[in-house]
């Protein structure tokens, strides 16, 4: 799932919930709703995973330039975004070959 896709899914969610809240008469209620939940979504996003995937992340590396180009640029602390991203890049070509 692209970035893009993503971001356009929550800016859908957050126009929804926006008429909801004035449907409802409680737009500031609504509204630091919306504000905690993206927060709490980029917050997510850009933890550093955990050792356990620094060891999945040294068996992709070495076997696809594109995917050892995602590694050496998330390195040495990867978030969760990025490790999602490298992984993605490992499959599509790992399904190429």
């Amino acid at each position: 799932m692209s970035l893009t896709l993503l971001l356009g899914i929550g800016i859908v969610i957050t126009i929804i919930f926006h008429f909801i809240g004035v449907y409802a008469g409680a737009k500031k209620i609504v509204w630091v709703a919306i504000v905690l939940i993206w927060a709490g979504a980029i917050s997510i996003a850009t933890n550093e995973v955990k050792p356990k995937a620094y060891d999945e992340i040294k068996k992709m590396q070495g076997k696809y330039e594109e995917t050892d180009k995602l590694i050496e640029e998330a390195m040495p602390e990867v978030s969760l975004y990025e490790l999602v991203k490298i992984k993605s890049s490992y499959l599509k070509h790992k399904k190429n070959k």
